[in-house]
């Protein structure tokens, strides 16, 4: 059975994760999931990911972040655009994510990037996710 949402399962599998403090967390891999996690790298919210393409498809492998008492880097990891209602913002419309706490990734004409540099480069597109 294929799944119609692959970026929402790895989303509950980070969010999963991140609960019982995990130190990393495997999922099949795509290009758009590991631009997601190169995002999520980029802006400091996990420490990194390799990208094993052994197999049909490949695994992606996410090691996730805390802080120094243990507690996770990422409180929270929501969905905004699904297959059945996608959720596009001009550069002018991005949301703000707790007042610039947090992140939304988006999917521009030029990649898959943070909400701030899709301001900067003044392209909007389709919001993925917000991350905070």
């Amino acid at each position: 059975m294929s799944m119609s949402d692959p970026l929402a399962d790895m989303l509950t599998r980070i969010r999963n994760a991140v609960t019982v403090k995990f130190d990393s967390v495997q999922m099949p891999k795509s290009k758009v999931k590991v631009n997601v996690a190169k995002v999520l790298q980029e802006e400091g919210y996990i420490n990194g990911y390799e990208v094993d393409d052994s197999g049909p498809q490949g695994t992606l492998t996410i090691n996730l972040k805390y802080g120094p008492h243990g507690e996770s880097v990422i409180s929270g990891i929501q969905r905004v655009s699904k297959p059945g209602l996608r959720k596009f913002a001009k550069a002018g419309d991005i949301p703000v994510v707790l007042n610039g706490l947090g992140i939304a990734i988006v999917s521009t004409s030029k990649g898959i990037v943070a909400d701030r540099a899709a301001r900067k480069e003044n392209s909007g597109g389709e919001i993925l996710c917000q991350v905070w």
